[in-house]
C-alpha cells in the first residue's frame, strides 16, 4: 500500500513535466497559426500577445473571473453574471474568451462593465502572467476546460475553482483517462464541479474528480433569457419589411450547408413564392463566399452589412453581420439551426425554442445531445437528413402556421420547464464569494523541486 501510494505521488509530478515540455514544443506552431490568422486580420494582434499571457491588467485587483470559450458559453455566461450582480452589485468581472467571436459577442454584450481578454495556451509562464494581470479571487470556468498548467498555478495561489455547467463526453472521458496521473492531479486541488446532469457527474468522478467535490447542478444555458430590446428589434424588421411573408431563418451555418438551405427555399418557394430566407453564415470568413454562392446561382438577394433590407422581390437576406442571430430568430417563422447537416455537432438550440419557434436541424447535435433531446422529445425540434426533407419541413410549416406556432410553443415550455441551473450553481458559488480573499501573488512556501523543474520549463 505504502509502495503504491509511492509510486502515485512520484508519477503525478513526472507526467506534469512531460505535459510542460509537450505543450512548449507545440507551442512554436500554435504561435504561428494565431500570427497566420492575423495577418488575413490585423485587429486580432493583440490577441497573439494574451494568447502568452500579455492580458489587460484588471482594473480591479480580486475580481469574479469567468472563462466562456466562445459565442454560446459568454451567452450563458450572461444569465449567470446578471444572478451574481444582483447579489454583488460591485463584484468586479472580469471575462476570457479563446475565439474572436466569443470576443465579439462579449463586447456586445457587456460591453465596458466587463473587463474582456484572451486566455493564454497552457503554459507555466503564460498563466502566472496571466494570473499576475487579472488577479482573480474565484475562478468560474463553464462547461469543460481542463488546463493541468492553469489549474496548478490557481491551486498554488489559493485561488478556489469552479467548473460550472459541467459537461463530458465520452470521448472526452476515454482521452482524459489516457492522461491519468496529470488530470486527476489537475482536479485535486480547490475545485468543485457543478456537473449538467448525473452522467456528466459519474464521469469526472471516473477521470479523478473527487466525489465530495462534484454537484448536479443542471446546464445553465437553459437559463436563457433573450433581451426584450433584441425581440421588438426583430418583430419590428419582420412587420417593416417582411410583412404578410412566410419567414424562416438558417443560422450558424457552415460550408454545405448553404446550399443546402437555398435549395430548400427554391423548393419552398414553389408552393409559397413570396417565402424568404434569412441566411446567416456561422463565421465572418465565409461571408464572401456566400454572397459570391448566390451572385453566381441568380438569387436576389439583399445584405445586412450594407443596410439593405429585402425587397419584394428579394427571396434571401444575408445576415452578414455578429451578434444579431437573435433578434432575427425573432423575425421568423421556422428555425433551421446549422452545424448539424455536417459533422460540426450542432450551434444553440436553444435561442429559437426560448422564443417559440418551430426548429429544424440534421443529425449532428451532438454540441448539446441533452438539449436536442429535450426538444426532440416534446416535439419541437424535427431532424432532417437531406436538403430534399429539409426542403418538406419547411414547406409544410409554411402551409400550416397554426401547427407551427403549436410545435414552437412546446419547445418554449419545455425549456421554462428545465431552468433553475444558475440559481443552484450561483448558490455553489457563494460561499467561495464569500471566503477571505488569497494572497495577491502566488501561495507562499517553497515550491517541491518537481514544481520547480516543471516551472522552469515552461514559457
Amino acid at each position: 500500500m505504502a509502495a503504491r501510494r509511492l509510486s502515485r505521488h512520484l508519477i503525478g509530478p513526472t507526467v506534469y513535466v512531460l505535459y510542460v515540455l509537450l505543450t512548449r514544443l507545440a507551442l512554436p506552431f500554435a504561435l504561428a497559426a494565431d500570427a497566420w490568422k492575423a495577418l488575413r486580420n490585423p485587429e486580432q494582434w493583440n490577441r497573439v500577445a494574451q494568447r502568452l499571457g500579455f492580458v489587460p491588467v484588471s482594473p480591479r485587483a480580486r475580481c469574479l473571473w469567468v472563462h466562456a470559450v466562445s459565442v454560446g458559453e459568454v451567452q450563458a455566461a450572461a444569465s449567470l453574471l446578471t444572478a451574481l450582480r444582483g447579489r454583488h452589485p460591485d463584484l468586479p468581472v472580469t471575462l476570457s474568451t479563446v475565439t474572436p467571436t466569443g470576443a465579439q459577442r462579449a463586447r456586445a454584450l457587456f460591453g465596458d462593465s466587463v473587463h474582456h481578454c484572451f486566455l493564454p495556451f497552457d503554459t507555466p509562464a503564460a498563466m502566472r502572467r496571466f494570473l499576475d494581470r487579472v488577479q482573480p479571487r474565484l475562478a468560474v470556468i463553464l462547461e469543460t476546460e481542463i488546463w493541468p498548467a492553469l489549474y496548478r498555478e490557481l491551486g498554488r495561489r489559493g485561488v478556489p475553482l469552479v467548473i460550472g455547467s459541467a459537461r463530458l463526453s465520452m470521448r472526452s472521458v476515454d482521452r482524459y483517462r489516457r492522461a491519468g496521473a496529470l488530470i486527476r492531479e489537475a482536479l485535486a486541488d480547490d475545485v468543485v464541479i457543478g456537473a449538467q446532469s448525473a452522467v456528466d457527474a459519474e464521469r469526472f468522478h471516473a477521470i479523478g474528480a473527487p466525489a465530495g467535490r462534484i454537484h448536479v447542478t443542471g446546464n445553465i444555458k437553459l437559463d436563457l433569457q433573450i433581451p426584450e430590446a433584441a425581440i421588438d428589434a426583430g418583430r419590428d424588421f419582420r412587420r417593416r419589411h417582411a410583412a404578410g411573408r412566410p419567414v424562416w431563418i438558417a443560422g450558424s451555418t457552415h460550408e454545405g450547408e448553404e446550399d443546402a438551405a437555398l435549395a430548400a427555399h427554391a423548393a419552398a418557394c414553389t408552393r409559397h413564392p413570396d417565402a424568404l430566407l434569412v441566411l446567416v453564415p456561422r463565421h465572418p470568413k465565409r461571408f464572401e463566399a456566400v454572397r459570391t454562392m448566390l451572385q453566381r446561382r441568380g438569387v436576389s438577394y439583399a445584405q445586412r452589412s450594407s443596410g439593405g433590407v429585402p425587397a419584394e422581390g428579394d427571396g434571401v437576406f444575408l445576415l452578414d453581420t455578429l451578434g444579431e442571430l437573435q433578434t432575427f430568430y425573432a423575425a421568423a417563422d421556422v428555425a433551421f439551426v446549422g452545424g448539424t447537416l455536417v459533422p460540426v455537432g450542432g450551434h444553440n438550440l436553444l435561442e429559437p425554442a426560448v422564443l417559440g419557434l418551430p426548429i429544424l436541424a440534421g443529425p449532428h447535435t451532438h454540441n448539446a445531445q441533452e438539449i436536442a433531446e429535450l426538444l426532440a422529445d416534446c416535439g419541437a425540434l424535427v431532424i432532417v437528413r437531406s436538403r430534399a426533407e429539409l426542403a418538406q419541413r419547411v414547406g409544410e410549416f409554411f402551409d400550416d402556421p397554426a401547427r407551427a406556432a403549436e410545435t414552437g410553443a412546446r419547445g418554449r415550455a419545455a425549456v421554462e420547464q428545465s431552468r433553475g441551473a444558475v440559481d443552484r450553481l450561483v448558490a455553489m458559488i457563494e460561499p467561495l464569494l464569500s471566503r477571505p480573499a488569497a494572497a495577491s501573488g502566488p501561495a507562499t512556501g517553497a515550491p517541491s523541486s518537481a514544481e520547480r523543474s516543471a516551472t522552469s520549463s515552461g514559457s
